[in-house]
C-alpha cells in the first residue's frame, strides 16, 4: 500500500490560498472596525449612558462571547474541518450591522456584540489556524504578521472611514452600511473560493516524531498553566487585549471630553490599529529571525509606556504620538505570540492550543471592560489608564522571567 500523499507546506506552494485568506481576514477586521469609533459615542450621545461601566457593557459582551468561541473554534476545526467553521462565523456576522442600525435600546447593541464576538471567534481563529496549516514551521511569524496586519489595517481603515461618515451623516445608519458589504463579501468568498486546510496539518503531524495524542483537558491545562512558554503567552495575550478593550471603550470618551471633534477622534482611534496593522508586516518576519521572547517582552513594556503617555496627554498631537507608540508595541506582541504557540504546540493539537490561547487573550476584552469601567467610575479615566499601564509592565516582566525562546535555532538560522 502506498503511503498517503499530503499537500505541500510552505508560503510559496500555497500562495493563492494564503493570499485569499489574508483578504478574508481583512473583511473580518472590517466587521470589528465598524464599531471602533461609532459605538462608544452611541452609548453616550444616543442612549444617554453616563456610567463608564454601563457604557462598556458592549465590550464585555463581545469579549466573553469571542473568548469562549475561540476555544470552541479550535476544537471544532479539528473535528469538522476549518472551512465549515469559517462559513458558520460569517453567517452569524451577517445580522450584526442591521442590529446596530435598528437598535432602539442599548440591550440590542449588547446582543449585536454577542453575535459579533461569536463570529469573530469563529472567523478570525479559523483564518489563523488555516494560515499556520499552510505555511509549515519555517515562516510562522511572517504568516501571522500578514494575517494580523490585514485584519488590523482593516480595523483602522474602517474606524477612520466610519468616523468620517458619522461626522458628515450622523452616527446611524450610514456608518454601518460598510458592515453589510463586508459580511456579504466575506461569506461569498468563504463559501465559493476558500479550500479546506486540515490535510496540511495532518501531513505535518505525520512527519513529527513527538506524540500527538492529548485530551482536550490536557491541552487546556498545558496551554494555560503548565507549559512555561504557552502559559506566558496566554497571560501576555490577555493583558494585550485588556489594553485594546480600554482603548476601544474609553479613549473616544476621553478625547471627546477634552474637546476634540468626532472627525479628530476618528483619526486617533484609527491611528493605533493602523500602526499595529502595518507594524506586523515587519515584526512577524523579524520574529522568525530574532526569536519570539525579546519582541514580546519589549512590546509589552512599550505598550505600558504608551498608556502612561496617554494618561498624561491633553492635546491631539500628544495623543497621536501615544497612539503610534501603543500600535508599535502591540505589533511587536500580536503575531509573535501566535507564532510562539505554533512553535510549541504539536500539529495534532495545535488548533486546540490556539483556541485556548485565544480564549485567554480575548478574555482581556471582558477583563478590560470591567476593570477600566470600575476604575474610571471610581477614580477617573486617566487614573484607570495609569493603573492598566502598570499591569502591562508587570505582564512584560513575567514573559522576561518565565518564557523561554520557542523558535528552534535551526529555523532561526535559515530565516
Amino acid at each position: 500500500m502506498n503511503p498517503p500523499v499530503h499537500p505541500s507546506l510552505g508560503l510559496r506552494a500555497n500562495a493563492a490560498q494564503f493570499t485569499l485568506l489574508v483578504a478574508v481576514n481583512a473583511l473580518v477586521g472590517g466587521m470589528l472596525g465598524q464599531e471602533r469609533t461609532v459605538v462608544p459615542l452611541l452609548a453616550t450621545q444616543e442612549f444617554g449612558l453616563d456610567s463608564y461601566s454601563a457604557a462598556l457593557t458592549f465590550i464585555l459582551a463581545f469579549g466573553l462571547a469571542k473568548a469562549a468561541t475561540n476555544y470552541l473554534a479550535g476544537t471544532w476545526s479539528e473535528r469538522y474541518g476549518r472551512k465549515p467553521v469559517l462559513v458558520a462565523g460569517w453567517l452569524i456576522a451577517a445580522p450584526v450591522p442591521l442590529l446596530l442600525i435598528w437598535a432602539p435600546w442599548w440591550w440590542v447593541v449588547i446582543a449585536a456584540n454577542v453575535l459579533l464576538g461569536i463570529s469573530q471567534g469563529l472567523t478570525w481563529s479559523t483564518t489563523v489556524i488555516m494560515k499556520i496549516d499552510l505555511v509549515g514551521p519555517h515562516r510562522r511569524g511572517m504568516a501571522m504578521g500578514l494575517n494580523e496586519s490585514a485584519g488590523y489595517i482593516a480595523v483602522a481603515f474602517t474606524a477612520l472611514l466610519t468616523g468620517w461618515i458619522a461626522a458628515e451623516a450622523g452616527l446611524r445608519p450610514e456608518p454601518f452600511l460598510l458592515g453589510i458589504a463586508y459580511a456579504a463579501l466575506g461569506l461569498g468568498l468563504s463559501v465559493l473560493v476558500v479550500r479546506e486546510t486540515l490535510g496540511h496539518a495532518a501531513g505535518e503531524a505525520a512527519s513529527s516524531r513527538e506524540p500527538g495524542d492529548r485530551s482536550d483537558r490536557d491541552v487546556f491545562l498545558h496551554t494555560s498553566v503548565r507549559e512555561p512558554a504557552l502559559s506566558s503567552a496566554s497571560q501576555a495575550g490577555l493583558v494585550n487585549n485588556l489594553n485594546d478593550g480600554l482603548a476601544w471603550g474609553l479613549f473616544p470618551v476621553l478625547f471627546v471630553g477634552a474637546g476634540l471633534s468626532v472627525a479628530e477622534v476618528g483619526w486617533l482611534v484609527a491611528l493605533y490599529p493602523a500602526v499595529w496593522g502595518l507594524g506586523q508586516l515587519v515584526t512577524g518576519a523579524l520574529s522568525d529571525r530574532w526569536g519570539r521572547k525579546r519582541l514580546i517582552t519589549a512590546g509589552m513594556l512599550t505598550q505600558a509606556a504608551a498608556l502612561a503617555i496617554t494618561a498624561e496627554a491633553a492635546t491631539f498631537a500628544a495623543w497621536a504620538g501615544s497612539a503610534v507608540l501603543l500600535g508599535a508595541g502591540t505589533a511587536m506582541v500580536y503575531p509573535t505570540l501566535l507564532a510562539a504557540i505554533g512553535d510549541v504546540a504539536h500539529p495534532a493539537w495545535r488548533a486546540r492550543a490556539i483556541g485556548t490561547y485565544r480564549l485567554w487573550r480575548d478574555s482581556g476584552f471582558a477583563v478590560g471592560a470591567v476593570l477600566a469601567g470600575v476604575l474610571a467610575d471610581a477614580f477617573g479615566i486617566r487614573e484607570a489608564i495609569w493603573a492598566i499601564a502598570g499591569l502591562t509592565a508587570v505582564s512584560g516582566l513575567v514573559v522576561a522571567l518565565r518564557m523561554y525562546e520557542t523558535l528552534p535555532p535551526t529555523i532561526q538560522r535559515d530565516a
